[in-house]
């Protein structure tokens, strides 16, 4: 078992390095859920092992009955009839979940060299054959219904392995995410165990500045849900709510900050959501906090 708090800050201070070396990059998702992601990697999910951190293979074709058919699950091992299935919903996170990969010794770690680049699998917004992405999500919000055909059809086959998915805040402004959730009650899909960054900021500011979803636990509970509200960067109880059996689909409501771990972060409030540094002197202020969380990291 891995250590979650040495994983989430493995993943920010990863993000940081690439947001640094690229000018740019969704730093306050890694500030926010790298704590999510380090329980889910490094304590909760039960995953296929794989020989060592894998180095992403080129993308060769477009989808299609021809052509073949590349898988970013292949970095959750081979899958089983009693291992658990990981759904990543905001494709916009991807550079967070592949570093979270990178901590787990799932990715290679010189696959961040290939982010963003012309006939990489390694896309700036996860896609079907993106590491750690077992399906392309859509635009916003389709994951949660393609998670809930996953825990029917292996219900059918009598599996018995956890689905989890992984999801922003902002996919609950929506509808149909609320159609899903409706129908994972509907079906008892009690397998399906949802995990949220709540971190109340999306693309054009504030949450409730745009379009609020408070009281969102009340709400799923309407919806029959199962549903726990806990502080997204206390490991301790991301595990334990995760692990929770209620006999219903379970939502984990974890509530996060987006400049967790990086408080430079602050003077870019009230919008957080993609970090383009401004010029010279803003990037040297970047560069100088990463050095010193180099600094403390090596004299621990």
């Amino acid at each position: 078992m891995n250590d979650p708090q040495a994983i989430a800050a493995g993943i920010r201070r990863r993000v940081l390095a690439h947001v640094l070396a690229n000018n740019g990059g969704y730093l306050s998702q890694a500030c926010s859920s790298a704590e999510l992601l380090a329980v889910l990697y490094g304590q909760v999910l039960n995953l296929a092992p794989t020989p060592g951190p894998l180095h992403p293979s080129a993308f060769e074709a477009v989808p299609g009955p021809n052509a073949p058919r590349v898988s970013g699950g292949v970095f959750h091992g081979e899958p089983g009839p009693d291992l658990d299935r990981f759904i990543v919903s905001p494709a916009h996170y991807a550079l967070v979940v592949y570093a979270a990969l990178i901590e787990a010794g799932r990715l290679d770690e010189a696959a961040l060299d290939q982010f963003n680049k012309d006939g990489s699998t390694v896309e700036m917004i996860g896609a079907e054959h993106s590491p750690g992405f077992e399906t392309t999500t859509g635009s916003l919000a389709q994951a949660l219904s393609t998670a809930g055909g996953i825990a029917l059809g292996r219900r059918l086959k009598q599996e018995t392995g956890r689905t989890f998915v992984f999801m922003s805040d902002g996919e609950f402004q929506e509808g149909q995410t609320w159609e899903a959730v409706q129908a994972l009650a509907y079906y008892r899909l009690d397998s399906v165990r949802v995990i949220v960054d709540v971190n109340r900021a999306q693309c054009d500011g504030p949450m409730d500045s745009v379009m609020t979803i408070e009281p969102l636990a009340t709400k799923l509970k309407a919806f029959g849900a199962s549903v726990d509200s806990i502080d997204g960067h206390d490991t301790v109880a991301l595990a334990k709510s995760l692990e929770r059996t209620s006999g219903k689909p379970h939502f984990v409501l974890a509530y996060t900050d987006p400049t967790r771990g990086v408080p430079l972060m602050n003077e870019r409030r009230p919008v957080l959501h993609y970090l383009r540094f401004t010029g010279d002197d803003e990037r040297a202020r970047y560069q100088d906090f990463y050095d010193d969380l180099l600094t403390e990291g090596a004299q621990r």
